[in-house]
């Protein structure tokens, strides 16, 4: 049997999987591995990439829902027929950046939510769990299928513009979620965000500036300001009918997802 390390992913994917093989599935160099996730309404296949002789990393798929599936080691080889190695159940489970990001889609507009989110700043967390918190919540935001009408200053547009209130952008720059402001910029109400004050008077491009976060507030003002680097090490999806495949930058390797 392999070891599948950690057993589980949460449902918007992207964390690294260690596959360890057994003695008997350490084979010559010209063997290639592929891990086959049978979901109940999507499958998923992965290519890995070698760390040594027994081991491989890969990259979890994205998935539909929560539950647990059957996941399949497949070797190929030029000239033989695709061999299955080894099977190993796996979870796709809700984690907390995914009950972030929903908790943030629904109260896009919700004043009394929003000032919720500027308590949390008091306590501000330390620069590598910002980044970690921008990586997951921003990778979660892009997995929730977000309704047609969904924008940034939420469902009530009819809110005139010179209103002072909290938007979900003034959240995302006050923490410096340089991720999940590059994310929310593409969406409807993005643009108009920023130019929206809050009571004190504050834009996100102000709170940009006066707290010091130079990249973020390029990316707010710059014309034709492209996507950053830190967005660039995550994976990139192309869509095509039931099917999509996804380039996961930083480990090169590539998921196949298709409708059961």
């Amino acid at each position: 049997v392999m070891k599948l390390n950690p057993q589980q992913a949460p449902l918007y994917g992207d964390s690294v999987i260690t596959v360890q093989l057994t003695e008997e599935d350490k084979v010559e160099d010209d063997v290639v591995f592929y891990l086959v996730f049978a979901g109940s309404t999507v499958q998923h296949c992965t290519s890995t990439r070698k760390i040594n002789p027994g081991s491989l990393e890969t990259i979890s798929p994205g998935h539909d829902c929560c539950e647990t599936v059957k996941v399949a080691l497949c070797a190929s080889r030029e000239g033989h027929p695709v061999l299955v190695v080894a099977e190993e159940s796996f979870q796709f489970v809700q984690d907390e950046a995914y009950d972030a990001a929903q908790f943030l889609a629904t109260c896009a507009g919700n004043q009394q939510a929003l000032n919720f989110t500027r308590f949390l700043d008091r306590s501000r967390p330390p620069a590598a769990d910002v980044d970690f918190l921008d990586e997951k919540v921003a990778l979660a935001f892009r997995h929730l299928k977000l309704p047609a009408e969904w924008n940034v200053l939420g469902a009530d547009q009819s809110v005139t513009e010179n209103i002072p209130r909290e938007t979900l952008m003034h959240f995302a720059v006050r923490l410096g979620l340089l991720r999940l402001t590059w994310f929310l910029l593409q969406q409807p109400g993005g643009r108009g965000a920023l130019s929206i004050h809050n009571n004190e008077g504050a834009t996100p491009v102000s709170l940009a500036l006066e707290r010091g976060y130079q990249k973020l507030h390029q990316l707010l003002t710059e014309e034709g300001a492209k996507e950053p680097d830190s967005w660039s090490t995550l994976s990139h999806t192309v869509h095509s009918g039931d099917y999509s495949v996804k380039h996961h930058r930083g480990l090169g390797v590539y998921l196949l997802t298709a409708e059961a």
